[in-house]
């Protein structure tokens, strides 16, 4: 597939996010959005009981509608800036074929395409 072609996107290891909102920060920021707006927002799912008794708490962030990939700093060759923020290196960008793979390495990760 010829690079014009391939489609980009996020991966996100919500095993290792740990809630510090760096990306929602850097999103604002780099896309100037007023308050309430985001590009990307982290949402807490849980806490919850499991059936063995143990608890979960996931910390998730989501691309919204006004993500767009950070097309102008992609198009000088940086990183998407929540994936260049991201304190503990849950977020990861690149053609869906190479997330897709690297989805498959391990549970708990989410896949986002625009």
């Amino acid at each position: 597939m010829s690079k014009s072609k391939e489609r980009y996107g996020l991966l996100i290891d919500y095993e290792y996010c740990t809630n510090c909102h760096s990306c929602e920060v850097a999103c604002k920021k780099e896309l100037g959005l007023e308050p309430g707006q985001y590009g990307i927002k982290v949402l807490e799912e849980g806490p919850r009981q499991n059936p063995d008794g143990s608890w979960e708490l996931n910390y998730i962030p989501v691309p919204t509608s006004l993500c767009d990939l950070c097309a102008k700093r992609v198009q000088e060759g940086r990183k998407p800036t929540c994936v260049h923020h991201c304190q503990s290196g849950a977020v990861y960008y690149g053609t869906l074929e190479e997330l897709a793979e690297k989805a498959a390495e391990k549970p708990r990760m989410v896949l986002f395409s625009k």
